[in-house]
């Protein structure tokens, strides 16, 4: 897509400096991580016309559907490979292809509660009581300054965790005078923990002292033109400072999905278009999932303050509808959700929701109703207050706070006139239907209104429209998500769940032997007892149970 003015302006802001950017499209969805020694002129290259010349599809591709971008300063080019890596596992843009899987960098493990403190390579970082270092971008350079490392102190380099004297009488790290052996009783285990605490702080960083030698000991083999070694040496010494650069730790993002630039902004537009009172602290967005009837589920998504609360999801089962029906469905899931929260609000609570006017717009059933006669007109919508930070005002005189038992400012449904229709006689029966609700169809990107004939187009730049979309799309991908794994948790149940009294182990230990039923179904009688869990009659029980479902 061309630079807008908006791109344009961010690209000028940008420093000459390593970081990584995040691309995103116009829900606010991450949709490719890279990295830059150069922000400002990494990211620029998206949007020069050049680069749209080129043959490579996938490029044009992910530039048409960038919409906005975020980037992150880091110290260095390895910190900007570490933190990329930690980005692409947590979004998994679809733009990339590298790093998805979920394999870590190298770290460097140490225990000194070992009755031999020894150093070991491991991608995994654990509670247990050891000292880590890293994680490392190089892991070349670290497995060469480990070895540098191990020489410089005198430490061991064998695999066994507890070594004695009799299986290393002979050890040939000792003979060849690089380990100190204090498994053979050459040093005491104080001595060498010492050895040991001084290479810690060599890998935290004191390594002056080493390079200044390796570099002398480098110049003085170039000058005897022996530059073989000096090469070594010089390749010793970028390992060394590759391996004990300091880098930050990305254990956490300041990012989450879906994301949002100014969820105040949005908020305060969503109140202007759609007419309320004040911006929606709370809104709640319904979906349902099925396919062809089967698995029929719904979700229910929270936002607060513009941004996913996710404590407050919730997921449902249909109970009542026994064939595809989404407009039925729909009723299920809101009567279920809203007489559960006026039952825990108490029926006051409902009473004490203030009419929402829109201006020049009905509120559905009951709209007429909703002012007295004689009242005043609604005050004017008030700012947020604060900023991000602070919540805004609720739309109703209801009391919304953060509490899953507070009702909502708005309602999303998530389709067009029929699920709306469904939702707000649901809400009419309970005495709710004061509270705004609003469908969105995903096709034209419409919004329905009760009692409005013609539904609400916005413009897809509409920051309204985005928060909206934010609140549709995590709860479409929360239904799916749940019916997913209602399918996965279907296709894993076995026709060994239906053998009486056979437990998860001994259903493990069947099909760990056999593989399959099928196998299984061939095996004879001796095979099956040999089954940890089975003895004679139990496995001839099984045998008969099982050639009777054939």
């Amino acid at each position: 897509m061309p630079a807008t003015d908006h791109i344009r302006n961010k690209l000028s802001q940008l420093p000459h400096k390593p970081g990584i950017y995040l691309m995103k499209d116009r829900f606010g969805t991450v949709i490719y991580v890279g990295k830059a020694r150069d922000l400002r002129k990494r990211v620029s290259q998206y949007f020069h016309p050049s680069r749209r010349l080129g043959w490579d599809l996938k490029f044009n591709a992910l530039v048409d559907a960038i919409h906005d971008f975020d980037t992150h300063v880091v110290r260095s080019e390895p910190e900007s490979l570490l933190l990329e890596s930690k980005l692409i596992k947590d979004f998994q843009p679809r733009f990339n292809i590298d790093l998805r899987d979920d394999k870590n960098f190298l770290l460097l493990k140490v225990n000194l509660l070992d009755p031999i403190p020894r150093f070991t390579l491991t991608r995994l970082r654990k509670d247990d009581g050891a000292r880590y270092f890293g994680p490392f971008a190089h892991s070349g350079s670290l497995r060469r300054t480990l070895q540098l490392v191990r020489k410089k102190f005198n430490l061991r380099g064998c695999r066994p965790l507890a070594p004695n004297e009799s299986d290393y009488k002979h050890c040939l790290y000792a003979n060849l005078k690089v380990c100190t052996a204090p498994c053979i009783g050459n040093v005491t285990r104080e001595q060498y923990l010492a050895q040991v605490r001084a290479a810690c702080d060599f890998l935290a960083g004191q390594t002056d002292e080493l390079r200044t030698e390796l570099a002398a000991e480098m110049k003085r083999a170039a000058a005897n033109q022996d530059f073989e070694k000096a090469a070594k040496l010089r390749d010793a010494i970028d390992d060394l400072k590759r391996t004990t650069q300091k880098t930050e730790k990305f254990e956490r993002i300041p990012y989450t999905l879906p994301v949002a630039i100014n969820p105040a902004a949005d908020l305060r537009e969503l109140a202007r278009v759609l007419g309320l009172a004040a911006p929606p602290a709370r809104i709640e967005g319904f979906d349902i999932s099925n396919i062809s009837g089967t698995f029929m589920v719904a979700s229910l998504v929270s936002f607060w303050n513009g941004r996913p609360d996710r404590a407050n999801y919730r997921r449902f089962r249909m109970k009542t509808v026994t064939e595809q029906n989404d407009f039925a469905c729909m009723a299920e899931t809101v009567r279920r959700r809203y007489s559960r929260l006026k039952k825990e609000a108490g029926e006051g609570v409902a009473d004490s929701l203030a009419p929402q006017r829109s201006a020049g717009r009905g509120r559905g059933r009951g709209a007429a109703d909703s002012k007295p006669a004689g009242a005043s007109s609604p005050r004017p919508s008030p700012p947020l207050r604060g900023g991000e930070g602070e919540p805004p005002r609720s739309a109703a005189d209801l009391p919304t706070t953060n509490h899953p038992s507070a009702f909502p400012d708005l309602i999303l449904i998530d389709g067009g006139k029929g699920q709306l229709n469904a939702a707000c006689a649901e809400l009419a029966k309970l005495g709710l239907e004061k509270i705004p609700v609003i469908g969105l169809a995903k096709e034209f990107e419409e919004i329905f209104r009760p009692g409005e004939a013609e539904p609400m187009r916005l413009g897809l730049d509409n920051a309204a429209l985005k928060l909206l979309q934010r609140v549709r799309d995590e709860s479409h991908r929360f239904a799916n998500t749940y019916n997913a794994q209602l399918r996965i948790k279907k296709i894993s149940q076995s026709i060994l769940d239906e053998f009486p009294g056979i437990g998860d182990a001994r259903k493990a230990a069947l099909l760990k032997k056999f593989g399959s039923i099928q196998r299984l179904r061939l095996a004879t009688l001796e095979k099956i007892s040999e089954v940890p869990g089975f003895g004679g009659k139990s496995a001839a029980k099984f045998k008969a149970w099982l050639d009777a479902r054939r």
